[in-house]
């Protein structure tokens, strides 16, 4: 069984709580444990952030989320002008922002980030999913 949630949505600091609460509600549905999602709510959380925050000139992005048993993958596709990951450095113990790449890292079993060149990014997080006694993909 794979279920899929995407939505296209506005680059707008009130799309992200909408999308993360979604998600969760979904997940919560399929039996997921508490704690892992907990984990994907912040991974998404900080995915979105970093789209609002950085790509300009994008109006809107996408967030897609697919659930194949044991395996949760949440893309984040914007339209901006990408960026390199590498390039990126660790953000000083002081500073109060920078930390979103390496939570998202700590975070998800697998990061990717596909840096389209003038078209945008792409970030894709996975996570092992495990399910409450009795859930309803527990039995698959």
């Amino acid at each position: 069984m794979e279920a899929t949630i995407a939505l296209r949505l506005p680059r707008d600091a009130a799309s992200v709580p909408l999308i993360r609460r979604m998600l969760d509600a979904a997940l919560a549905s399929l039996g997921v444990v508490s704690t892992i999602r907990d984990d994907i709510e912040l991974m998404l959380t900080e995915a979105c952030s970093n789209v609002i925050r950085h790509a300009d000139p994008a109006d809107e992005y996408t967030v897609s989320a697919a659930v194949q048993r044991d395996l949760c993958t949440i893309r984040v596709v914007d339209t901006g002008h990408g960026f390199d990951p590498a390039a990126m450095t660790a953000p000083s113990p002081s500073s109060e922002s920078g930390r979103g790449l390496q939570i998202m890292r700590a975070l998800a079993d697998d990061v990717r980030f596909d840096n389209r060149h003038e078209h945008g990014a792409v970030v894709c997080l996975e996570k092992k999913l495990s399910y409450e006694p009795g859930a309803p993909l527990s039995v698959f």
